[in-house]
This record gives C-alpha cells, sequence and structure tokens, in this order.
C-alpha cells in the first residue's frame, strides 16, 4: 500500500469543507485548486490578474517543496479564470514558473470563483523523478 501524506495550509476552510492544500500518494502529488491569499487567507492582489498568478503559483510551490518535490516535478497545471481575455498576463506569470519545466496546462474561463475578488484559480498535478 503506497503512504498517504497532506499538506495543510491551515486555511479556514479546508476542516470545513473537508480538503488539503495538497496530497501526496507514492510519487505523485495533486494539489488542490488555488486562489490568492494571504498567510490568514484574506484575497491579495485584488483585480491584479498577473499578481494573484504569482502569489499562487508560490503558494502552490511552497505545497509540493512541503511534500518532498519540486516545481520541476510538475507535470500538469490546470487554470481556471473568471475573464480569459486576461489570459495574456496570466501566461507570463506562469512562464516565469515554468518557462523551462513546460507541464501539460490548460485555461479554461469560469463564470465565477468562490468569490469575486478571485480572479485565477490554479491546480497542478507534480510527479517526483528519480
Amino acid at each position: 500500500m503506497k503512504t498517504r501524506t497532506t499538506f495543510n495550509s491551515g486555511a479556514k476552510w479546508e476542516p470545513i469543507v473537508g480538503y488539503s492544500r495538497a496530497v501526496r500518494v507514492g510519487d505523485s502529488i495533486e494539489v488542490s485548486g488555488t486562489c490568492a491569499v494571504d498567510d490568514q487567507g484574506n484575497p491579495v492582489a485584488i483585480g491584479d490578474a498577473y499578481a494573484q498568478t504569482v502569489r499562487i503559483l508560490g503558494i502552490i510551490q511552497h505545497a509540493i517543496e512541503e511534500l518532498g518535490g519540486s516545481l520541476s516535478d510538475v507535470v500538469r497545471t490546470r487554470i481556471y479564470v473568471t475573464d480569459i481575455s486576461k489570459w495574456e498576463s496570466i501566461g507570463h506569470a506562469h512562464g516565469e514558473y515554468f518557462k523551462l519545466i513546460r507541464p501539460v496546462t490548460t485555461v479554461v474561463e469560469v463564470s465565477k470563483l468562490i468569490a469575486p475578488e478571485y480572479l485565477v484559480e490554479i491546480e497542478a498535478t507534480a510527479v517526483i523523478g528519480e
């Protein structure tokens, strides 16, 4: 049986909804949909899709590292946006983190995220190499 390890960020919603920021099973790490929040869980960079993306990817990087991986292990990202016209600034931020790693990715416009302050939400999958 493979070992399951969770990483919880301390967000107030984790125990209420029943989720973890990230879960590692064997060599795979899945990171939950992540929005741009500060350490107290408050929205940051309101109105700035680029800055929200940078913050989100920093949170994702931290979660993966806490579970023994690194950004170079990321094989997929999924990006949900409330305004697809902002894709270039979001993509630019994503490229700053993943230009050399180049995981597969999807960008999808959605009607809403969990709060109107959030313009972007990102999920990630990492597979830890040998």
